[in-house]
């Protein structure tokens, strides 16, 4: 039976912007109270998690969970469950690579009936910009979709199609006019003169790098900053790799442009450098670049021309990973991290200088204000809801395939020595994981834009 009443304390709550002793008072799917110290209360149980922080569940803005249709790639059953094991208590969901993509509302009520009985975490949905379904737009943004997201290169699948400067400037004056953000996959792909070398060395990452060039991210992302402003429209550049176009962000947000920004802990936690050939589990796009690249990723984030931090968790089945051949320019390029994304971001951030209210910040506060939830998530505070993370900075462990809860254990993580061990994560006042094991399922809601 769930209780509907319980007390957590620890001596670090992440309550009013530092870790203080704390005990949090849950009722039903709400926090009804947080007092100073170890406070009992008339029917409240307290649990005591010691020295553990606690600290609001991260929300995950970018996971591809590829379903209806590819479920032999992830699924929302198994990616939920990889998400509570990871301290994330919400995600979104992307409109590819499910079958159909949702960029019509009737494929948009599939996704819908897929998800339903199946969600360990709370989830929302993207949709998606196609050439040929503006006309969908208006009625997708009207069912729920939290809103768009487009590609301005191939997508990885050709029922996803890429979307021209022409397509956006049609879609633009209709996500304004519904107050809509527009996410962008910013790549724009020209022959230069080190395409040819992936082709003559498939197994080699330096070719796979180089075939990604940053320039192509750089004039994707001038281009999108040029029609945020034109059009006034919220704009989200998605997975930041390129270092070069920090600059022009910052510019831009100086300008009080409505534009935001996330990267991933892929870029900000291994490098190029380090990837051997072959390691077709390292393949993204855009790529994992070189260490100093991804130095000034980390700059960017600490002084907040990076906004957030989100997974894009993109797995595939080990085959077409392209495990055996080491074939960068064959294998599916996406990387399944939905489970070890606070403490990857945890590890490195240690290293530089970082905090748990940073790691806070940027990986659920941040989050839930650009997912217009920040008045219900990302802080623990009376009347929010009571989605919890409770994990312990100072434990390390080596990541192990069999302790991997996505569908497949295919992921660069594998072997990594890496800080911060959650314990328990709690969504909507339930306690859905505590130490390895699932104790309640199925507890996830469904979050559309008009329940915001």
């Amino acid at each position: 039976m769930i209780d509907k009443k319980r007390a957590l304390y620890s001596q670090r709550v992440l309550w009013k912007g530092s870790l203080r002793p704390a005990t949090v008072f849950i009722d039903g799917d709400k926090i009804a109270a947080v007092q100073m110290d170890r406070t009992e209360e008339e029917g409240y149980e307290i649990e005591d998690y010691g020295n553990l922080v606690i600290m609001p569940g991260l929300i995950d803005a970018h996971v591809h969970l590829n379903e209806p249709g590819r479920t032999d790639w992830e699924g929302f059953e198994t990616g939920t469950k990889a998400a509570a094991a990871g301290g994330i208590t919400t995600l979104v969901d992307m409109p590819l690579n499910s079958t159909p993509v949702t960029t019509t509302t009737t494929a948009f009520q599939e996704k819908l009936t897929a998800a339903e009985g199946k969600l360990q975490v709370n989830c929302g949905f993207w949709g998606g910009l196609i050439p040929y379904n503006i006309g969908d737009l208006e009625a997708l943004l009207d069912a729920g979709v939290l809103g768009i997201k487009a590609f301005l290169t191939h997508s990885g699948i050709d029922d996803f199609p890429n979307v021209t400067e022409s397509d956006l400037r049609k879609a633009l004056p209709i996500l304004k006019k519904k107050n809509a953000v527009l996410l962008v996959h910013c790549e724009l792909d020209e022959a230069h003169e080190e395409s040819h070398l992936l082709t003559e060395n498939p197994r080699s990452y330096s070719a796979y790098l180089k075939s990604r060039p940053k320039d192509w991210e750089n004039k994707a992302i001038e281009m999108m900053i040029g029609l945020c402003e034109e059009y006034e429209t919220p704009v989200h550049l998605v997975h930041l790799s390129s270092s070069e176009a920090i600059i022009k962000i910052g510019n831009a947000k100086a300008r009080k442009l409505p534009l935001t920004v996330e990267t991933c802990p892929q870029y900000l936690y291994f490098q190029a450098e380090d990837i051997p050939d072959g390691a077709t589990a390292f393949k993204c796009a855009p790529p994992i670049r070189e260490a100093e690249n991804n130095e000034q990723l980390w700059n960017a984030l600490k002084s907040d021309t990076i906004d957030f931090v989100v997974t894009d968790h993109s797995p595939a089945p080990p085959n077409l990973k392209e495990l055996d051949s080491g074939d960068f320019q064959k294998a599916w390029g996406g990387i399944a991290g939905l489970q070890f994304s606070l403490p990857a971001m945890w590890t490195k951030a240690r290293m530089h200088g970082g905090s748990v209210l940073q790691i806070s910040d940027w990986m659920s506060k941040k989050v839930a204000t650009f997912l217009k939830l920040d008045h219900r998530k990302g802080k623990i505070a009376k009347g929010y809801d009571a989605d919890l993370v409770i994990w312990n900075p100072e434990a390390s462990f080596t990541v192990a395939a069999e302790n991997i809860f996505h569908r497949h254990k295919v992921t660069p993580y594998v072997g990594e020595e890496l800080f911060g061990k959650v314990e328990t994560t709690f969504v909507n006042g339930i306690k859905v994981y505590h130490q390895g094991c699932f104790e309640h399922l199925n507890g996830g809601r469904v979050i559309l834009s008009h329940d915001r």
